[in-house]
């Protein structure tokens, strides 16, 4: 694909995701003055932007990988089932949070959104460290051209770190949110991501050579010493 290219889909990918994630925020709310929203759309947006931008500049072979993805862009039926479930419960995650907040089922005092917002900005950025490592990581399972088990790194601590700064995020999303019946989806989206790498292990073993070993030597999938 031609680099302008990329770099226009990668663009437009981001400005689609900017007005998707605004309409998903304030649409349950119903409100614009809804300052726990606002924080939390600069800090996912603006990290969003800087990854984007720094590999655009660095590495537009992942940003083509990361082009791809979706339940359409999976191969395998299970991974496209794990991936439109994901996708749900990620957009129900804004869905119960904007409502809860409005109807106050619950009550977050502000400065755990403060907090909340911080630990998601460090999902993101254990996500660009991933990324920075691992110019492979797609967002569709497959094995590219020459691509090799990676060891180093966060990868050298845990084999799937990118989904631990995903999940990272995602639990203190509903916090950041000033919510708490928010994690109700959270726990959804964990168990399908759980198993979408449980599944993807098995097709790396298959595929890619030299994972096995990996998984020998590294032996927990998303927390050290736990899992």
């Amino acid at each position: 694909m031609d680099s302008s290219l990329i770099i226009r889909k990668a663009i437009g990918g981001f400005l689609f995701l900017a007005v998707m994630l605004w309409l998903a925020i304030f649409l349950p709310v119903w409100k614009i003055n809804y300052w726990q929203g606002w924080l939390y759309y600069v800090v996912f947006m603006l990290s969003c932007l800087l990854i984007t931008l720094y590999f655009i500049k660095k590495d537009l072979g992942l940003i083509q990988r990361r082009l791809k993805g979706g339940p359409t862009a999976e191969t395998e039926k299970l991974q496209k089932i794990i991936q439109a479930l994901s996708s749900i419960f990620f957009l129900g995650i804004f869905i119960i949070s904007g409502l809860d907040y409005r109807s106050r089922w619950s009550c977050v005092p502000f400065i755990l959104s403060i907090i909340a917002d911080i630990f998601a900005a460090i999902g993101f950025l254990i996500v660009f460290f991933v990324f920075k490592e691992n110019s492979y990581t797609s967002s569709i399972i497959e094995i590219g051209k020459e691509q090799k088990v990676i060891s180093t790194g966060p990868y050298g601590m845990i084999r799937h770190p990118m989904y631990s700064g995903a999940f990272l995020m995602l639990l203190f999303t509903p916090f950041a949110l000033g919510s708490v019946w928010g994690l109700l989806p959270v726990a959804g989206i964990i168990i399908t991501i759980i198993l979408r790498l449980l599944d993807e292990e098995k097709y790396l073993i298959k595929n890619l050579a030299g994972y096995k070993e990996y998984m020998e030597k590294v032996r927990f999938r998303l927390i050290p010493g736990v899992w």
